[in-house]
C-alpha cells in the first residue's frame, strides 16, 4: 500500500525515533514488572478498533520480519492496511505462524491455537496483545513470579471465563509458552509466561 492508495491513512508518529523508544520502553517495564500498568507517553491517531497503546507498540515493534495474526475485525478493516505501511509487517491467516496476534478479549481464541516456541528455541513463540475494557476493575487476581516483589493484585476486565485456566496451561510448557500484553486505550500490562496467577 502506498499513501495514495488511502486517502485516509493515518499517520504514524509524530516523533518516530522518540515515540518508538518511548512505546518500547513502556513495553519494556510492562514485562519487567508484571501487573504494573504502563502508560504509553505519546499521542497516536489509530484506525478503530485499534487502540493506542496496542498501535505504538505495533509501530515501535513490527517489522517486515514480524509475521502478526489479526483478529477479523482488524484484518478486514483499515488497521490492516496501516500496519502494512508504517511496519511493513506481513498479516497472516494462520494463528501458529504469528510472532505477535492483536485480538480483542471478547473475541480472544484458545491460546493452545497460538505457536509455544521450539524445546531449543522456546523465544520463537506468540505474543499476544489483547484489548480489554479496563485494566483495574475486572475480577480480582494474584501474581506471583520474576519482577513481581512478593506479590500484586491485578484486575483485568473482560477475559474469557476460563482464561486463567487456560493460562494455567500455557504456564506449564516453560521455557515454551506465549506472552501475554494487555492494552486499554494509552495504558498497558504485561504477562510474561513465567508469571503464576491465582484467579
Amino acid at each position: 500500500m502506498t499513501p495514495s492508495a488511502s486517502n485516509d491513512l493515518l499517520p504514524g508518529f509524530a516523533d518516530p525515533v522518540f515515540d518508538a523508544q518511548s512505546a518500547f520502553r513502556a513495553t519494556l517495564d510492562a514485562m519487567s514488572y508484571p501487573g504494573r500498568v504502563q502508560t504509553v507517553p505519546t499521542s497516536l491517531a489509530t484506525p478503530e478498533p485499534l487502540g493506542i497503546a496496542a498501535g505504538s507498540l505495533a509501530l515501535a515493534l513490527f517489522d517486515f520480519d514480524t509475521p502478526v495474526w489479526l483478529e477479523p475485525v482488524l484484518a478486514e478493516g483499515p488497521a490492516a492496511g496501516y500496519l502494512r505501511f508504517h511496519c511493513g509487517c506481513p498479516v497472516v491467516s494462520g494463528m501458529g505462524e504469528a510472532r505477535f496476534a492483536l485480538v480483542n478479549a471478547a473475541s480472544l481464541p484458545r491460546l493452545d491455537n497460538f505457536g509455544i516456541g521450539e524445546d531449543r528455541y522456546p523465544d520463537r513463540s506468540a505474543t499476544l496483545v489483547i484489548a480489554v475494557p479496563s485494566l483495574t476493575d475486572g475480577p480480582g487476581t494474584r501474581w506471583t513470579g520474576p519482577g513481581i516483589d512478593g506479590s500484586i493484585g491485578v484486575q483485568i476486565a473482560g477475559l474469557p471465563d476460563d482464561f486463567w485456566a487456560q493460562w494455567a496451561d500455557n504456564r506449564e510448557l516453560y521455557p515454551q509458552g506465549i506472552d501475554v500484553i494487555f492494552t486499554c486505550g494509552k495504558s498497558l500490562v504485561g504477562l510474561p509466561r513465567t508469571i503464576n496467577v491465582e484467579a
